[in-house]
């Protein structure tokens, strides 16, 4: 039986991102979003709900959100979820649910920097082979 592992979202980048580097070297950037949903209640009642991700990118991908994303900005994402654990000094095991990052989109306002423009386009994650070991122990 096929299964599907798909996530799809637009949010708000809720800290700047923090590039690091595994000790293979290879690049992954680690970042919080913010999501929102608004509903009306059966008596009209406005509600409104916000909920928080965490995002992990590898790569080429994980430059170019180190490089041009910051705090506040509008973004598409495109991922899988992926569950990690590890075990704190103190012999506790922690878990941590986040999503993968295959694409992302800035979705603010057009820059005005050409350079910077053709900079995205050419590191686009889409032409590169992907290699990546994401069971690394990066933390």
């Amino acid at each position: 039986m096929r299964t599907i592992n798909k996530v799809i979202l637009i949010g708000n980048l809720t800290r700047d991102p923090e590039i690091k580097e595994t000790q293979n070297g290879q690049k992954i950037t680690t970042f919080g979003i913010a999501t929102n949903r608004e509903w009306s209640t059966n008596t009209g009642e406005q509600k409104k709900s916000t909920e928080f991700h965490e995002i992990a990118a590898w790569g080429g991908l994980a430059e170019i959100c180190g490089k041009y994303l910051k705090k506040g900005k509008l973004v598409y994402l495109e991922g899988y979820l992926k569950t990690r654990s590890w075990e704190t000094e103190n012999g506790d095991k922690k878990f941590r649910t986040e999503i993968v990052l295959h694409d992302m989109i800035m979705l603010d306002k057009k820059s005005s920097n050409d350079q910077e423009d053709k900079e995205i386009l050419e590191a686009s994650p889409k032409n590169e082979d992907s290699d990546i070991d994401e069971e690394e122990n990066i933390f």
